[in-house]
């Protein structure tokens, strides 16, 4: 049957129109059903990211060309609304609006969208006009590595090194700032030979650099500067000969329970989500206090915030690697499906996460968060008397944890990231480094050969690991007992005893001077220059000894960045000079290095926050803690690198009435 076309026409509108209006109808059906299971900050599910895509479509954006999705996520409602929820009785409990902040790229222009999921309208739409760009798309980098294997130039110069164009692997890296007044979004291409190796990265194609413009997708700028002799394959495989095997797990028999996105565990119940740019956030943490028979509030929100790697090599093909992984491509999107028996034991709990494709289409990332109970021999107290008449009393309890994990893969490397609660309240957050190491091709084959500056170490025969840094940012808002908080130094400082102890032949003690920060600029700290514990204190609480409750910061290595600060990359992480620092809250500052990370020149992030220097006294305030590694590779480091750990605890100061582990009454 032949339809007349205007019909046609107005037949397909009409119908467009009451689809779109039945897939609203389910939506808002949807909601009704599940509000009461959702948790104000609960990540987009699928439904709700597809939901978003069509909102945009049918808008006047939609039209047009090129459109791009660069950043998906929950725009949270107001901490308040979270808590009131949270506060109210079952039967109460009314979920806060849903909405979403959206940013994409449309005729090379940035615009952030807030679309509200329950009336499917765009409320918000602003250009942004700000130096940056937002984290760049699988798609993008996808197509950025397939450019050099079309492009002459270097099919040539891969023709002359007698390689095999099938065997080369070229991988994109982001370009930073370096003082330019205008900027693209830009890519470096390095390549790599892969011929007889798995391990990519163990055999660099020294001496071709490419420069990609992103927005366009063609190479801009091409070099073949020299030729380097290229690694060997023999000893480049990284790949365990060894079937994993299932170890026992020694645990409580208590369990834990995932409710959603809910975990209850022992004495502590919290909150997990995956977020693309974080990965793992930890969200309404409290524990149960058994002396007063309720929850308490310990960590309203925690998670990675940035991360900067920058290389120590100044030349023209390495100046430029100095990475801000979480702002230039995401935690949560690099973010390696675990491994039963490899990355997570044979008793782990394992959840799947929801990231949004450059289309808008939601992308299913299966088994990225594992949880599980932990039971490594470790002891968490004991003690033996002999002092008692007649008798010999030994008590004590293991160490059983409840440990949540990821692993991000940002090219060479893997990121192992760690969120471990113990009984006793404290909350230890763990990263292990591990992975290849980034190499260059060169000449020599024996340090003795070495007459210059190589910016590395001599690993294997013709290969240079060159040394960098690493610096993981964690936004830690803590609100102990509530949202009053202060940050307290308690320093330890010597002192004399006095001339009228004349009868102790002691010299000298050490005592306890607590300093309360007032203001940003005296929270922030370089450590190692004095010791001292840090605590979050809140004052409006006491014990019953009158002692205010509190949690306490202990910390890792006290690593700083080194580098000058004139230089470019320095200026972008300005915030890596300190270790620690405490910022009054503001639910929008939560990434260190600025929201648009990629090619930025620092002139957002927390080192410009802090500029302000708000009141932090008895405030609601948030905790940043910086752990950092200068590495300097080593033989052992290939061709895979043994894990690196750092980390650091959270750990009960005055908050409880006594060790939470006994439990008496």
């Amino acid at each position: 049957m032949v339809l007349n076309s205007e019909l046609s026409g107005a037949s397909f509108v009409k119908a467009a129109s009451m689809t779109m209006n039945l897939l609203l109808l389910v939506f808002i059906l949807q909601c009704c059903l599940v509000a009461s299971l959702y948790h104000p900050l609960d990540p987009l599910n699928p439904n709700e990211i597809d939901r978003i895509r069509l909102i945009i479509q049918n808008s006047s954006l939609g039209n047009l060309p090129n459109l791009t999705f660069h950043f998906v996520d929950l725009e949270e409602p107001e901490k308040g609304d979270v808590l009131k929820w949270l506060s109210s009785s079952e039967q109460n409990k009314s979920i806060p609006p849903r909405h979403a902040k959206v940013v994409i790229r449309v005729r090379r222009e940035t615009r952030e969208l807030i679309v509200d999921l329950a009336t499917g309208t765009i409320t918000s739409d602003r250009l942004y006009s700000g130096h940056g760009y937002p984290p760049l798309a699988f798609i993008e980098l996808f197509r950025a590595s397939k450019l050099p294997l079309r492009y002459p130039k270097f099919i040539e110069s891969i023709m002359k090194r007698g390689l095999n164009l099938s065997q080369v692997s070229c991988v994109p890296f982001t370009v930073g700032w370096y003082g330019q007044n205008v900027t693209k979004r830009a890519l470096r291409i390095a390549c790599f030979y892969r011929g007889g190796s798995v391990n990519v990265f163990a055999r660099p194609i020294e001496g071709v650099s490419m420069l990609v413009d992103v927005d366009s997708m063609q190479i801009t700028m091409y070099t073949d500067r020299f030729k380097a002799p290229l690694p060997k394959a023999e000893g480049t495989d990284f790949r365990s000969k060894k079937q994993p095997q299932s170890i026992a797990s020694n645990v409580s028999d208590s369990g834990f329970t995932v409710d959603g996105h809910r975990v209850r565990w022992a004495n502590w119940d919290f909150h997990v989500a995956f977020d693309a740019r974080a990965g793992i956030t930890i969200s309404t943490a409290s524990i149960f206090d058994a002396k007063v028979k309720k929850f308490r509030r310990v960590l309203y929100k925690g998670h990675v915030s940035e991360t900067f790697v920058p290389y120590m090599d100044p030349t023209s093909d390495w100046y430029f690697r100095t990475f801000m992984d979480i702002g230039e491509f995401g935690f949560g999107r690099s973010a390696d499906t675990l491994q039963p028996l490899v990355d997570c034991p044979a008793n782990a709990f394992y959840l799947d996460g929801y990231v949004t494709g450059a289309d808008g289409q939601a992308q299913k990332m299966p088994n990225v968060i594992c949880i599980f109970e932990r039971y490594s021999g470790d002891i968490a107290w004991r003690h033996t008397e002999i002092n008692v008449p007649g008798k010999v009393i030994r008590s004590g309890e293991p160490e059983i944890s409840l440990v949540v994990r990821m692993v991000a893969t940002v090219g060479n490397y893997d990121y192992v990231l760690d969120w471990e609660f113990k009984k006793s309240g404290s909350i230890k957050v763990g990263v292990d480094l591990t992975g290849i190491l980034e190499m260059k091709a060169t000449s020599y084959t024996n340090n003795h050969q070495i007459t210059e500056e190589v910016y590395g170490t001599l690993v294997t025969e013709n290969t240079i690991a060159v040394n960098h840094d690493h610096f993981l940012t964690y936004y830690l808002d803590l609100d102990v007992d509530g949202d009053g908080n202060s940050f307290v130094k308690a320093k330890q400082q010597t002192a004399r005893v006095p001339a009228f102890n004349a009868p102790s032949p002691r010299k000298s003690y050490w005592t306890v001077v607590r300093e309360t920060a007032k203001t940003e600029a005296e929270a922030r700290i370089q450590l190692g220059l004095e010791p001292a514990d840090l605590l979050i204190a809140n004052p409006n609480k006491k014990t019953r000894l009158g002692n205010q409750v509190g949690y306490r910061l202990i910390t890792g290595q006290p690593v700083n960045s080194l580098l000058s600060d004139d230089d470019y990359p320095q200026i972008r992480n300005a915030y890596t000079k300190y270790q620690v620092w405490v910022t009054a809250y503001n639910k929008s500052e939560r990434w260190a290095g600025g929201f648009y990370a990629d090619r930025n020149r620092g002139e957002e992030g927390l080192a410009v926050w802090t500029r302000r220097n708000r009141a932090i006294e008895n405030k609601d305030i948030v905790l940043w803690y910086i752990v950092g590694f200068h590495h300097i590779p080593y033989q052992e480091d290939f061709p895979v690198m043994p894990a690196l750990h750092g980390g650091f605890e959270l750990r009960p100061a005055n908050f409880f009435e006594s060790n939470p582990l006994l439990r008496q009454e």
